[in-house]
């Protein structure tokens, strides 16, 4: 049995030694244990140093791609080396490396497919109101769209097993962390999550680069995650409203024009006829749409069918790998 511990980084030079120092060498119940460091363009040497550190694998991209990327690209790489289960950890040391073998043995015992590591989010001094508020909020959104039980959804401290590794497949640039748990959960994958704690932080959020930028990236990933995995909800709730909007309005001149005065409210009846029509036009969207998502997982399924039969492809041109 092989763990591969994978870590996306981007400039974390200062921080990177520090997170490799507490990762485990040895995990019980896994014959190898080795180290995977994703270089996501760093231009601060990390690559070089993570070497340095006795990093067994060290994959590159020549320029920065974001952290989804660089995660998929670890999945991907660990995958080829032939890993039966896949941790994935921060570069800034933010979680206790010796949590790894808790993390793991439930995918290692045939318990789950996914382990999600729960963070004590009300004991974290660095976690703002707001911080606090989209983790709870993010967490309360995955739960709704996938049928999960997750506490701390945006964790990027997980496990995956081999199979739940080779059908992941993130279309959000901005993070992987919610929308791997929705697929996790539309597919029936067994999900866990274990507490696990958390190192005084070294360095600000690379993800958070002020208070409104997180909130407009946050606000953006759940209309991205409803859009995308819950289509029909989505769109008909829209047109749910639309439609009984119109309804209300155009109740409301049918009672004018009873007790004649409708002249002086036709104003009225243009609005209920044009949100009418749109609610209707939005509840054929929402079949549409649900007929695309259907359609998206098949040709999901194909492709993890297609990666089972076959070696998986080699790394693009825009990276470069190095043992």
């Amino acid at each position: 049995m092989k763990l591969i511990i994978q870590i996306p980084c981007y400039n974390e030079a200062e921080t990177l030694p520090i997170a490799l120092a507490h990762l485990p060498r040895n995990v019980e119940g896994f014959d190898t244990v080795e180290w995977l460091v994703i270089d996501d363009g760093s231009d601060d040497g990390t690559a070089k140093l993570a070497r340095e550190n006795g990093v067994d694998h060290v994959v590159s991209h020549t320029h920065n791609q974001g952290l989804a990327r660089a995660f998929m690209t670890g999945i991907q790489f660990a995958l080829e080396q032939g890993a039966d289960v896949i941790v994935n950890t921060d570069a800034d040391n933010q979680y206790n490396g010796a949590d790894i073998p808790k993390l793991a043995a439930p995918v290692l015992l045939g318990k789950a497919d996914i382990v999600i590591g729960a963070r004590p989010i009300d004991s974290i001094r660095e976690f703002s109101a707001v911080k606090r508020f989209f983790q709870r909020l993010g967490s309360w959104v995955v739960r709704f769209a996938s049928g999960t039980e997750v506490p701390d959804a945006p964790s990027g401290f997980r496990a995956f097993s081999r199979d739940a590794a080779g059908r992941l497949a993130v279309f959000n640039e901005y993070t992987y962390t919610l929308e791997t748990i929705i697929q996790a959960g539309q597919r029936n994958m067994a999900i866990e999550s274990v507490p696990v704690r958390v190192n005084p932080a070294l360095r600000p959020s690379r993800l958070m680069a002020g208070m409104w930028s997180y909130i407009r990236r946050s606000v953006v990933t759940i209309l991205r995650i409803f859009v995308i995995y819950r289509p029909f909800r989505f769109f008909a709730m829209i047109g749910l409203v639309l439609f009984s909007a119109g309804t209300l309005i155009g109740l409301r001149f049918l009672y004018f024009y009873l007790i004649g005065e409708g002249s002086g409210h036709v104003q009225s009846l243009i609005l209920a006829g044009v949100l009418l029509i749109t609610g209707f036009q939005t509840f054929l969207v929402a079949f549409l749409a649900d007929l695309l998502a259907a359609n998206r997982k098949l040709l999901e399924e194909v492709r993890f069918m297609i990666k089972r039969q076959s070696k998986e492809p080699k790394p693009r041109s825009d990276m470069r790998s190095d043992k």
